[in-house]
């Protein structure tokens, strides 16, 4: 059954969890306008992880490994592929040393299904950040 709810606010009850569900596959819910145009969709892969000594996940979603690529170079592996590589996306790391984290050029260039990085010192010199987070929306 098809149908458009229209309410202010959408919430659980307090011993639920608020659920929703695309009938597409792999696809995440979208945000319209009044109109019904798209505006935006939630966040389609995010991870929190130590990039220092054993690269290690601390929590995620839709990212299914860390390949630790040597010194301050890591690719986010995502577990179900985006559509394409044309996704946006926003990288953080610690201050320790202050680094600062960046896309690589080059070899670096987005897939549907990986995103390489690498973090830096404020010398632009490469280092391993103890926290490293990626969020990704397409």
């Amino acid at each position: 059954m098809a149908g458009t709810i229209v309410a202010d606010t959408i919430q659980a009850d307090s011993t639920s969890t608020l659920v929703l569900k695309n009938g597409v596959a792999n696809t995440p819910p979208t945000i319209q306008d009044s109109a019904g145009t798209q505006i935006g969709t939630f966040c389609r892969a995010w991870v929190n992880f130590n990039g220092q000594g054993t690269v290690a996940i601390r929590a995620d979603f839709n990212v299914v490994d860390i390949t630790d690529g040597g010194t301050g170079d890591y690719t986010v592996n995502i577990d179900v592929d985006m559509p394409d590589a044309n996704y946006s996306w926003n990288i953080n790391s610690d201050r320790q040393a202050a680094p600062i984290a960046q896309i690589a050029s080059g070899t670096a260039t987005p897939t549907a299904s990986a995103l390489r990085l690498f973090t830096y010192n404020t010398s632009l010199v490469v280092q391993d950040s103890a926290y490293v987070t990626v969020a990704i929306f397409r």
